[in-house]
């Protein structure tokens, strides 16, 4: 019997042992660098600790995006795990319209801040920040006017 109950107390080290470890992930200038996607935009994202001010491509991103809905998009990430006006980030964005362009950064400045404070990636993973929406065009198909969209059908 007391064979048995070493080896399970081994197998519980093993586990513990097994779990990934998040490590902060800086640059030579103190920023977390990551990239964010949707459809076919691509962001870039910077984040370094500031005083909360977001520049999208030089401008600043209420400038850059007029939409109330795509600046809320945008402020998920940093809503929700409380870090508003802790940080500054600089982002270049290019590709896509401008829906996809948020979604884009929105993903970017939620890897980048898991990787700034790697304590964050629970409260982001639980949101649903850091999957990257795959979703994307479908593709025309020959035959037809759009994807699935057919030819008006006459009979005469």
């Amino acid at each position: 019997m007391a064979d048995l109950s070493s080896l399970q107390g081994l197998a519980q080290a093993d586990v513990a042992e097994a779990a990934p470890v998040h490590v902060q992930k800086l640059d030579a200038y103190g920023r977390a660098y990551a990239t964010g996607k949707r459809k076919d935009a691509v962001a870039r994202v910077w984040v370094k600790p500031g005083t909360g001010k977001i520049t999208v491509n030089d401008k600043d991103y209420l400038a850059y995006f007029a939409r109330p809905v795509l600046q809320m998009v945008l402020r998920q990430p940093i809503v929700a795990a409380s870090r508003d006006g802790q940080f500054d980030i600089i982002v270049t964005v290019a590709g896509g319209g401008l829906s996809g362009q948020a979604g884009a950064v929105r993903h970017g400045i939620s890897r980048a801040l898991t990787f700034y404070e790697p304590g964050l990636r629970s409260v982001l993973k639980k949101g649903g920040f850091l999957t990257r929406d795959s979703r994307t065009v479908e593709r025309k198909k020959y035959g037809r006017a759009k994807a699935r969209r057919s030819f008006q059908f006459s009979k005469r």
